[in-house]
């Protein structure tokens, strides 16, 4: 074969590996990469609301999902710096209430391991999302949210979104504030983010900005707003009237979704991200102390092959509310194609939504990106835990930093 030839089909190939998948008329792809002192570039292409054609902005907020829970931790690191709250001590002392595992009651539980994932919570049902006039204290009283295999101490992972509920009631005890009111005005207004858990918090500009989440059928699964706030920003039972004044300080901490709830933009996400290559501070304002920003990224679990699950490689690693990719540890498939960096950050799935932000500390530079209609049974991409829809936003955000 000629090296004419070669050449010829090593293009091809390389063009078809950066393709994009094949996008309903619903999606929307879009990405910021930065670095400690702005954006370097960006892209926004699709639609962010299908019933009026609005084409998507890197402004426009859409639920970000888990990078939510990033944030949340972002809260916590706040209130160790003040003094309020630490990673170590028996979370009871904060609930006002004994959290154990039944199985294992003499093993306390601590703020890093419901970070961590490490606490040994578990859920059935969807538990996570307690209506408005029930209380976390009886979801962590039904033995099913427990596991009975491995206790606290046995520091095994397994991704569980009902941590952050405990986390969010936390907050809410040691703050005297409701969950979303306290991150509005601590975390995100002084990041200059018109960002919010739910939308109470966010602007009428942000709410009329909403990306609505579809299936790729183009049913609305979230946020199908079109300018106008929800009816309801918590859940409730049917039938059940949405009377914010039934909240009680520190009986749900899972409201306003501090597992999934974050709404804010792929700018906004990067803005977060130059805050921690900064070692805590954004456009001179401190959010954080150094040192909370090093314990927040610092990973505290890693895979072995047998003490934790990963779903498909996906969880390697773990921090106080961050994950580290790629790892090399057995059986993971987490490189997006950080071309030999190692990033730290979160992912976001839900809703056919699929989202990012990792930042590389070491080079000071980062990227946020989210890709909206993807199916349930999206393939992933070949040697990967990532469906081929996000591996391809995440390398399309990448390309645009330098080499």
């Amino acid at each position: 074969m000629s090296r004419a030839i070669t050449l010829l089909l090593c293009l091809m190939v390389a063009a078809c590996a950066t393709m994009p998948p094949e996008r309903p008329a619903s999606r929307a792809e879009v990405g910021v990469a930065f670095d400690r002192n702005g954006e370097i570039g960006s892209f926004a292409d699709g639609v962010a609301d299908p019933n009026t054609g609005r084409q998507v902005t890197i402004d426009d907020p859409v639920r970000v999902a888990s990078i939510s829970k990033m944030v949340t931790a972002i809260g916590v690191m706040q209130l160790v710096d003040a003094g309020k709250l630490d990673l170590t001590s028996d979370v009871s002392r904060w609930l006002g209430w004994t959290l154990r595992n039944p199985s294992y009651p003499d093993q306390p539980i601590n703020l890093s391991m419901l970070l961590s994932h490490t606490a040994s919570v578990r859920e059935h049902d969807d538990d996570y999302v307690i209506p408005l006039g029930q209380s976390l204290r009886q979801v962590m009283a039904d033995p099913r949210n427990w596991d009975t295999q491995h206790g606290p101490a046995d520091h095994y992972f397994s991704y569980v979104n009902l941590n952050y509920p405990i986390v969010g009631t936390i907050i809410e005890t040691v703050t005297g504030e409701r969950f979303d009111l306290w991150m509005h005005e601590h975390v995100l207004a002084p990041m200059k983010l018109d960002a919010c858990y739910n939308w109470p918090t966010c602007s009428d500009v942000a709410v009329a900005r909403a990306v609505e989440l579809d299936d790729p059928t183009g049913k609305p699964q979230k946020d199908d707003l079109h300018g106008r706030r929800p009816d309801c920003p918590v859940f409730v039972k049917a039938g059940t009237s949405c009377d914010l004044s039934l909240w009680r300080l520190g009986e749900n901490g899972s409201l306003f979704a501090p597992q999934g709830g974050l709404r804010i933009s792929a700018r906004g996400l990067a803005r977060i991200g130059r805050m921690l290559l900064n070692d805590g501070t954004l456009e001179g304002v401190r959010i954080l102390s150094p040192n909370a920003v090093h314990v927040l990224l610092t990973q505290v679990w890693g895979f072995d092959g047998s003490n934790g699950q990963t779903d498909g490689g996906f969880f390697c690693s773990a921090g106080n509310g961050t994950h580290q990719l790629p790892n090399r540890f057995p059986g993971c498939a987490d490189d997006l194609g950080a071309r030999g960096a190692t990033l730290v950050g979160h992912a976001g799935d839900a809703y056919g939504m699929k989202s990012g932000l990792w930042i590389d500390r070491q080079r000071g530079r980062g990227v946020a990106y989210f890709v909206t209609g993807v199916p349930g049974d999206a393939a992933k991409a070949p040697g990967s835990a990532y469906t081929a829809a996000e591996v391809h936003a995440f390398r399309r955000t990448y390309a645009l930093l330098p080499n």
